[in-house]
């Protein structure tokens, strides 16, 4: 329960609602306190969850309630529910409306809106009694930078106030009057000057008033919106959309909330007119509230979002991956990279990589965790491992059994016989120079293992099985440390890497392999605390960052799915119960968990997200063995 208002709300105390072109964060309190119209990297307009003063934010509350915050079931429509001290009960509902959803609208009011236009619906209700909802939506444009101007007309029947930023309007629709006010000068940062629209709408039992914000609104001559009955078809259309996909999810296992409601985030971190994937929708929420490790996740990871694909495909998703991996072929189909790479390790959802770091002084950050990052540094890394997770994840796609995929994967493979030697960055990303890591040598082998799957005919397979056999010898003999007797960080070093744990899942060994078992027990004794596994340790690693960090989610998950596959299915099921209860009120995860609990870090994390998934499926997988042989050593005992 949330009691209103609150400064910065924890990271985890939020849901999320999307278009399959952006998403929105709406905070317990009812708060949207992060928006980005148009595309996950735009700029915001929304951003109070990095500056509650000067981000802007689109508040609806209940003086004196408290409030909580639900999913309705199946979908990504969002409800925060308000009780009063007398017992009354009033909810805002939140979504947005992808335009695949709208295939078979006709209705005049679409006509209403800018083409790719975004619009964020939200609706207040009262349940029972009469409530009064507190109105105020304050945008400020350009990542706070921009109050812009603000001006109230009416169209038809309805009022609205328009917000001028430098780049964008920004209409506010409403079946309640509204107050406008500030904003004259366009340009100042104080909140002060925040242009704002208000109200104040007292609702009895059972009464609605509705808002839409849309972006960039196009105004039609004659044009005569109603706002109820948009609101009203919107709704609908929404919750068949989500209903009909979900329905396409082929999991019956034990954990069908869970694994429901990572699916439908994973979609919504997707960009359906181009098939690329983000790592999450926010920029610079800490992983060390305080600290300097902000950084901006609103891009495409080649990694990320191959093996987001990969766990959507798990679940009977196939267009999605199979729209993942004809953008990373365009990517490819490029040429390579100004550094002569095959792909850059990330790129905007557009295909395009100019994502300079730089940061936003005039934003506190959250809970003053500054600096603010857009931008991400990390893109001019060197990252080998990315090829073995694209070849990993999408090498059953059709796209990529198809001939034009087919000669995308030679080509890749080709020129990772001359490269995939080089020290890099490693998959964490990290800034301390370039090492040999054990887990970007597995993922080059990866690439070659897979790739001959994909391509066995090849002219060239002959030499792909060599550099995977080459690979793997020099991973046993470089990769291991007699002395720990366990593969390590890097060849030479001794220190442990929670990445290892990949190594049986894409079958470089097998579970049951006396240096997995004694690798699995290091990383237990160095990595895992209280069932929580952090990726390394920075006692024996420097990475090249100020701050520390807290476990990390998609580690956990795969110490599970490792403990799972290994036979430790009773302690693995005990973790992974016990970690789902650390989910936010919303069923959803960020990047990392604080020893006391948090949720923290750019939320919600797709990777965490997929982690999920496969933990459940690799758990699922076990339990359903146990039962099986049960079964059949029942059999096996005679009838009395």
């Amino acid at each position: 329960m949330t009691n209103l208002p609150a400064a910065y709300p924890a990271i985890d105390d939020h849901g999320l609602i999307g278009d399959l072109r952006t998403c929105a964060l709406v905070a317990g309190d009812g708060t949207v306190d992060w928006f980005c119209p148009g595309r996950f990297d735009e700029p915001s307009v929304f951003g109070a969850v990095l500056d509650s003063e000067r981000g802007g934010a689109f508040r609806i509350w209940v003086e004196g309630a408290t409030s909580s915050q639900s999913y309705v079931p199946r979908s990504a429509v969002l409800v925060t529910r308000f009780e009063t001290p007398d017992g009354a009960v009033g909810e805002v509902v939140d979504f947005m409306v992808p335009e695949e959803a709208r295939a078979s609208r006709t209705a005049a009011p679409a006509q209403g809106r800018a083409t790719g236009a975004t619009m964020l619906y939200r609706i207040v209700r009262a349940v029972s009694g009469d409530v009064q909802f507190s109105v105020d939506c304050r945008p400020r444009f350009d990542y706070g930078l921009s109050s812009g101007t603000i001006k109230s007309v009416r169209l038809g029947g309805s009022p609205v106030a328009v917000f001028s930023g430098p780049d964008r309007t920004l209409s506010l629709l409403s079946t309640a009057p509204l107050t406008v006010s500030g904003g004259t000068d366009g340009s100042g940062v104080d909140p002060a000057h925040a242009g704002a629209a208000t109200a104040e709408v007292l609702l009895g039992p059972g009464e609605a008033a509705a808002f839409i914000l849309v972006a960039d609104l196009d105004e039609p001559d004659g044009w005569q919106p109603d706002v109820a009955a948009e609101v009203e078809r919107s709704l609908e259309e929404v919750l068949i959309f989500w209903h009909g996909w979900l329905a396409e999810c082929t999991y019956r296992g034990r954990w069908t909330d869970a694994v429901h409601r990572s699916a439908i985030t994973l979609k919504l971190l997707t960009h359906a007119p181009t098939g690329a994937i983000v790592a999450a929708p926010t920029t610079a929420l800490p992983e060390e509230v305080g600290g300097p490790r902000n950084w901006d996740y609103r891009y495409t990871w080649i990694r990320d979002g191959s093996f987001t694909s990969r766990a959507l495909l798990d679940l009977g998703f196939h267009d999605e991956a199979e729209a993942f991996a004809r953008w990373v072929t365009d990517r490819l189909a490029e040429g390579p990279t100004p550094l002569g790479e095959a792909l850059h390790i990330m790129y905007r959802v557009d295909g395009t990589s100019d994502l300079v770091e730089t940061e936003l002084p005039h934003l506190e950050g959250y809970r003053q965790s500054a600096p603010v990052h857009i931008g991400n540094g990390a893109s001019e890394q060197l990252q080998l491992d990315v090829y073995g997770e694209f070849l990993y994840s999408l090498s059953a796609t059709d796209h990529l059994q198809s001939p034009e995929g087919q000669a995308a994967v030679s080509r890749l493979l080709d020129w990772l016989v001359e490269n995939w030697a080089r020290p890099d960055e490693g998959i964490w990303e990290t800034r301390g120079g370039r090492r040999d890591f054990t887990y970007s040598r597995v993922m080059c082998w990866v690439a070659f293992e897979y790739g001959l799957r994909i391509a066995p005919t090849h002219e060239n397979a002959g030499m792909w099985a060599v550099m995977a056999h080459s690979i793997a010898a020099e991973i046993n003999a470089q990769g291991w440390d007699e002395r720990q007797q366990s593969y390590v960080q890097s060849y030479g070093d001794g220190a442990m890497d929670a990445a290892i744990l990949f190594m049986p899942f894409v079958g470089f060994l097998s579970p049951a392999d006396p240096r997995w078992a004694s690798t699995l027990a290091a990383i237990e004794q160095g990595l895992v605390h209280d069932g929580l596994c952090h990726r390394y340790r920075l006692s024996e690693y420097s990475d090249g960052l100020a701050g520390d960090e807290s476990s990390f989610d998609l580690c956990t998950m795969m110490y599970c799915v490792a403990l799972a596959q290994g036979g430790a299915v009773e302690r693995a099921q005990e973790l992974f119960e016990k970690f789902l209860g650390h989910a936010g009120p919303t069923g959803l995860f960020s990047e990392e968990l604080t020893p006391d609990g948090e949720q923290i870090g750019n939320y919600p994390q797709g990777f965490t997200h997929l982690g999920v998934i496969w933990a459940a499926l690799a758990l699922d997988a076990a339990l359903d063995a146990e039962l099986e042989a049960a079964r059949g050593t029942a059999h096996l005992v005679p009838a009395n």
